[in-house]
């Protein structure tokens, strides 16, 4: 890699991809309410990130760096349409601009990280853990609280 930023921003991609792929295999092709959906990919997500602690520690510092390019954040939605699709879909159109974008990501992590760092040191309450901060985010986040 020619610079530090470059190899930085390969592998925010190289995670990035992992992470995306491991939340679209959760998801059902035959449901359609984009809560249920969006809890698939939280629980993905969740999953992911108690399975790689030290891949969801890299990734949560990356996604709020300026080093990320612009280009980089592209090349990761190009990649799972599917995922802007439904967040498109499911998300404040507030937290869709880029005014407020970056704000929202981090709402978003802040309550994964809380989610994933309490269901990896109780393991008997997870599930729990997983449906609250669920529930959290969805009121915080989505267009439609039903």
């Amino acid at each position: 890699f020619a610079t530090k930023d470059d190899l930085l921003n390969e592998l925010y991609l190289t995670i990035k991809a992992d992470l995306v792929q491991t939340m679209i295999a959760g998801l059902n092709p035959n449901e359609t309410r984009p809560k249920e959906n969006t809890r698939n990919i939280w629980n993905s997500y969740i999953g992911w990130g108690v399975r790689n602690p030290m891949e969801h520690k890299a990734i949560r510092r990356m996604a709020l760096s300026e080093r990320i390019t612009d280009e980089t954040r592209n090349r990761v939605q190009e990649m799972f349409p599917e995922l802007n699709e439904l967040c498109q879909r499911s998300i404040k159109p507030v937290f869709q601009s880029d005014e407020y974008r970056t704000f929202g990501d981090a709402l978003f992590l802040s309550l994964a990280e809380t989610t994933i760092e309490y269901a990896s040191h109780e393991p008997e309450r997870a599930v729990r853990f997983v449906e609250l901060g669920f529930e959290a985010m969805w009121q915080a986040l989505a267009e439609d609280n039903s």
